[in-house]
């Protein structure tokens, strides 16, 4: 079934039309490139995606909710999260804090028993950290859980990012450029790490990503943009020889 189906979504800054009648459909379990040069609107579509942004028209239906109007933390809690281009990590905060702060969408105790730290907040407490700690360890992380997350190396810290994403438990997981500044080894890792989250939570991903090799090397289908438009879609072996694709990279 359908997860995320985007209709006709278009929006305006001014006088320039960013993304312009954008559609795409995914689901469950799929694996989905975005792909595009520098000021296409990938992020942009991100930021629609999420609430950051409100589109000028279009439709957003996540788990069969029309989500286009709705705030971040509304959108968050139907089941979509995400990570940044530009890690936004709480760096002064611990790895395993890092990682229950994204566990409050679930927590139901009041302020006042968190204040009495009744046996509701304890029980949510423990299941916070508990979430936790299972979340490190699929990452293999768990031997970092006390440190602060501005002592991580980079690319632990791009996979913090992506496990405090996932203790949100979405149903979509929309990672914006998660290769950013990583060397060879970093990438091989993370492509590892990306098809280990879709084996092991059965998310579906939306990928922004200008390393090809990695899109290449783990996308099931994607999506080319430029100028707000979509210009190609499909499997990766088709989009690799289009020649919209091949202008719009390298010119022509």
């Amino acid at each position: 079934m359908a997860i995320l189906d985007i209709s006709q979504l278009s929006i305006n800054f001014g006088g320039l039309k960013a993304v312009d009648g954008f559609e795409l459909t995914i689901h469950e379990n799929e694996l989905v490139g975005l792909i595009g040069p520098n000021g296409a609107g990938k992020t942009t579509i991100f930021n629609l995606l999420t609430g950051v942004y409100k589109p000028t028209e279009g439709v957003i239906t996540l788990n069969g909710t029309n989500v286009a109007k709705l705030r971040p933390n509304d959108i968050v809690m139907l089941g979509s999260s995400r990570t940044f281009q530009n890690i936004r990590l709480f760096k002064n905060m611990t790895v395993l804090d890092n990682i229950r702060v994204a566990y409050h969408n679930r927590m139901r105790y009041s302020l006042l028993e968190g204040v009495f730290k009744t046996k509701r907040f304890n029980r949510e407490e423990d299941e916070a950290t508990g979430v936790a700690h299972e979340l490190l360890k699929v990452f293999q992380m768990d031997d970092y859980a006390n440190d602060l997350a501005k002592n991580l190396p980079y690319g632990k810290q791009r996979k913090l990012e992506i496990a405090r994403a996932l203790a949100t438990n979405p149903k979509v997981l929309l990672l914006d450029e998660p290769a950013a500044g990583m060397n060879p080894q970093e990438t091989e890792e993370l492509m590892a790490t990306i098809r280990l989250i879709k084996e092991t939570f059965h998310v579906s991903i939306l990928l922004i990503e200008h390393d090809m090799r990695l899109v290449m090397g783990i996308c099931e289908r994607i999506i080319v943009l430029d100028y707000g438009k979509i210009i190609a879609s499909g499997l990766p072996a088709d989009i690799r020889k289009h020649p919209a694709v091949i202008k719009a990279y390298l010119g022509g």
